[in-house]
């Protein structure tokens, strides 16, 4: 079966809208010649993609199952699109770096307009992503760089550590751990913890595996982002642990950073980078200067200066 990027266009049009006017539409062609698409690719799958009336088009079974793989596809056509564009520019200067959501929001911002100013050729385009996906955005080439906390790599990725960020508490002012002088790890085990994410949870059983009986903090809630976390935190509903370079979030709610005593767990703020080709001219230039800027900063707030 050959089937052409036009016709799977067309089935996908169609199946979204429900309409062959629609998708006529959204494609600039004509619903004749929409129609003549999807003709086309019946016929080479010698089965019908949707059943017809007068009132209306629907998806047929066969049409429902293969709505998926196609929808598929066609994502994957995109992506292919964006990187062959991506890798034209890069002689341009464009560099990607992906960076989890309070990174890509707070700290990397100010230090784009800082390299920026230094090359003002270059083009860095920042991708917000999950903390899981940090190495999978440079092995897959999706990304140059990425900037977050320290994630275990394979062979096609390298770490470089860039400076510690030690996991704190953070609560409202009037919580019971705000007005605590000295807070171990003991205390916050009588207290409702919110937890942020897939990845906090994990480095939470971790820390807490390695923690007496009487230690092991729980959590109580898990959310997806940070900033959910923090909002409960801010109501006084719970209190919630995060490296501290979240502060910058924190602030604006009022939250109260607590440090932890003994031992005081940290996150490593790291660069990832591709082992297994070389880096753009541009992105090796971007890569120096986070190491310079954030190696002797170790920002911990989007206020630090990047000029």
């Amino acid at each position: 079966m050959h089937f052409t990027l036009r016709q799977l266009q067309a089935f996908l049009a169609v199946a979204s809208t429900g309409s062959f006017t629609q998708a006529a539409e959204y494609l600039s062609l004509s619903p004749s010649a929409v129609s003549q698409l999807i003709i086309e690719l019946e016929s080479l799958l010698d089965y019908r993609l949707f059943d017809r009336s007068t009132r209306k088009v629907a998806l047929s079974a066969a049409g429902r199952t293969f709505l998926p793989s196609v929808r598929d596809l066609l994502r994957q056509m995109d992506t292919t699109r964006m990187v062959a564009t991506d890798i034209r520019d890069q002689a341009a200067g464009l560099v990607r770096i992906a960076a989890p959501l309070v990174i890509a929001s707070t700290v990397l911002p100010h230090l784009l307009a800082g390299f920026r100013r230094r090359h003002p050729k270059s083009i860095v385009r920042p991708l917000d992503c999950a903390v899981e996906d940090l190495v999978e955005k440079v092995a897959s080439r999706q990304a140059d760089l990425s900037l977050g906390p320290d994630r275990p790599v394979g062979p096609e990725v390298r770490r470089i550590a860039l400076f510690p960020s030690p996991w704190v508490v953070w609560c409202a002012p009037g919580h019971r751990l705000a007005r605590m002088k000295r807070i171990r790890w003991s205390d916050l085990a009588k207290f409702e913890l919110v937890t942020a994410g897939r990845d906090h949870e994990i480095h939470l059983a971790s820390m807490r595996q390695q923690m007496p009986e009487g230690s092991r903090v729980m959590p109580q809630h898990v959310v997806d982002n940070i900033s959910t976390a923090l909002g409960m935190a801010a109501a006084g509903l719970c209190f919630t642990l995060s490296p501290a370079y979240v502060e910058s979030l924190a602030q604006p709610l009022g939250l109260v950073r607590r440090d932890i005593e003994d031992p005081m767990p940290t996150r490593e703020m790291s660069l990832y980078l591709p082992a297994d080709r070389h880096p753009s001219p541009a992105a090796v230039a971007f890569a120096d200067y986070l190491q310079k800027k954030l190696v002797t900063a170790r920002p911990e707030s989007s206020h630090q200066r990047a000029d």
